[in-house]
């Protein structure tokens, strides 16, 4: 029995070992500012405490499926030209619809041939059909356009990531919210430039090559003029940036071809750099090995042409083609700092959004705000513990000694959890952490209460004991199986501050199981081998 005993006994002072060293991990010092530090990089703390910045983006998905159905009337363009269908344009002539393209003015003898190609093409994803005055129609599928959606949701979150990862951001929250609005939740902890990491966040980062087929003109009204006050389909009016052209002019207007030669998602690597011949701040950025080929073929049969750098919809270089470029290239100029070719060639290499972000909700945190959230956190933690501990002492006399103790074990690994887990805590989960010091005296009152009931029946204190653990079993693994339950739905549907409840709840709620029928019972069980037989026990 004795050699039972200081064997459990031993495998929980290795739990305790093991769970504080999760805590702590092997701290710089022994003084309270040392253990202070330790704890706070091994226990994570979520924006509520730390100070940062919450923010709601909405994604402006139909872009994305208007950059889908721009190559798709290029593609389709292209289709009729190799198919020797002269006469035919094709177009989107609904700006609010950016899922329907019309091919206008088919020959009547080349009907059947359109309609052929059409449907053998791209049936798979537009539904084709006949329109007015030999013409065709094609609308996006409903689920193509949702799985289009998402998608760009899913890309966005992804580059938000990596540009928040690049940033240094210590554990961010960034996840969809709300289920079909196509907005994204992010929660940046210990942010201080707010005003940078938002510039960062929305800029789409979308640089592209263009054809110049017109312009510069001084203004837009002028640009539109001079091409006969009508923008052909698959054209687009751009404004350049300062020093964008060898003018110097400030902010002229360009004629480009909608679809560029290559895209944001053609980059291979972007970096800061300095122009070797003035030495102004510059970012080189270089091409994938497929973009490259086809840039090359590209500019060595448009020698002589102009090309346009475009950035985020804003001409930042127009240049003429003096030979064949293949897989490089750069932006400078245009009074560009130091600090902005850094963050330029971090956004280019985490990737362009695929359509442009708006922020629906913004929310900052300051850090004195998070200090006395933690102050009175760790305060009511601390009073709810003590006052807990002494009711127990005082109710259950020696048996409060042994609640006590699997209460202070409970915390520890509750505690040790969260650092080894590296889970995020938040003001809602030092709210988890008191229920579950609630939950820990809780199973402990079963236990004692049914003790209490057994010894008033006349059994001895070894089999009162027995009989106590046995019939609390039950009722404690059901309170916290379906406490634990609750939890996870919370952790699934919630969001970070309610997931910090969830989190909190369900690791403390587990550590009570341990220590409310396993710790406690090694403790009565140690005092019972101390006493004679039928000496009664102080409960």
């Amino acid at each position: 029995m004795k050699t039972n005993i200081k064997t459990r006994l031993i495998a929980i002072i290795a739990v305790l070992v093991v769970f504080v060293f999760g805590i702590f991990r092997v701290p710089h010092g022994v003084s309270g500012q040392a253990l202070k530090q330790a704890i706070l990089q091994n226990i994570h703390l979520g924006l509520d405490l730390k100070g940062g910045m919450h923010l709601i983006l909405q994604v402006k998905v139909d872009e994305a499926i208007s950059s889908q159905t721009d190559t798709d009337v290029s593609g389709i363009q292209g289709d009729l030209q190799r198919n020797g269908i002269a006469g035919a344009t094709v177009s989107k002539p609904d700006a609010n619809r950016p899922d329907f393209i019309q091919v206008s003015g088919v020959p009547a003898d080349h009907a059947n041939d359109v309609r052929s190609l059409l449907e053998s093409s791209y049936s798979n994803r537009f539904d084709v059909g006949p329109g007015v005055a030999n013409s065709w129609t094609l609308t996006m599928k409903p689920s193509v356009e949702n799985d289009a959606k998402q998608r760009a949701l899913d890309q966005a979150i992804e580059v938000i990531q990596s540009r928040t990862n690049t940033l240094g951001v210590s554990e961010p929250i960034i996840e969809p919210y709300q289920l079909g609005s196509y907005q994204i939740l992010v929660e940046l902890p210990g942010v201080d430039d707010l005003n940078r990491v938002t510039d960062i966040i929305q800029s789409t980062a979308r640089l592209e090559a263009h054809e110049v087929t017109g312009g510069p003109w001084p203004d837009k009204q002028t640009a539109l003029q001079s091409i006969g006050g009508y923008l052909p389909p698959d054209s687009v009016l751009l404004q350049s940036v300062p020093g964008a052209s060898a003018s110097g002019n400030v902010g002229e207007w360009y004629e480009l071809k909608k679809i560029p030669v290559w895209g944001g998602t053609d980059i291979r690597d972007a970096q800061p750099g300095h122009n070797p011949n003035t030495g102004e701040p510059e970012v080189d950025f270089y091409l994938t090995n497929a973009a490259g080929d086809k840039f090359a073929a590209w500019t060595g049969a448009n020698i002589g042409k102009d090309m346009a750098i475009v950035l985020d919809n804003r001409v930042q270089e127009v240049a003429v083609i003096k030979g064949q470029i293949r897989d490089q290239g750069n932006i400078s100029g245009g009074g560009i700092s130091e600090q902005r070719t850094k963050d330029l060639s971090m956004l280019l290499r985490s990737g362009a959004l695929p359509a442009s972000i708006e922020i629906m909700q913004e929310t900052t945190v300051g850090p004195s705000l998070g200090a006395d959230s933690i102050h009175q956190g760790v305060i009511a933690s601390i009073v709810g513990m003590v006052t807990v501990m002494v009711f127990m002492l005082i109710y259950y006399r020696g048996a409060g000694i042994n609640a006590d103790l699997a209460l202070f074990l409970n915390l520890v690994i509750l505690l040790g959890f969260l650092g080894y887990s590296g889970a995020t805590l938040t003001l809602p989960g030092i709210a988890g952490v008191i229920l579950t010091i609630g939950m820990g005296v809780d199973s402990n009152v079963l236990i004692f209460e049914r003790i209490r009931e057994e010894m008033r029946a006349g059994k001895s204190p070894s089999a009162s004991v027995d009989q106590g653990f046995a019939h609390a079993w039950t009722t404690i693994v059901d309170t916290h199986v379906t406490t634990i339950v609750s939890a996870a739905i919370l952790f699934i549907f919630g969001t970070g501050p309610v997931k910090g409840f969830a989190v909190t709840l369900t690791f403390g709620l587990l550590a009570n199981l341990f220590t409310a029928v396993f710790v406690s019972r090694v403790i009565f069980d140690a005092n019972l081998s101390r006493k004679l037989h039928g000496e009664p026990i102080s409960i």
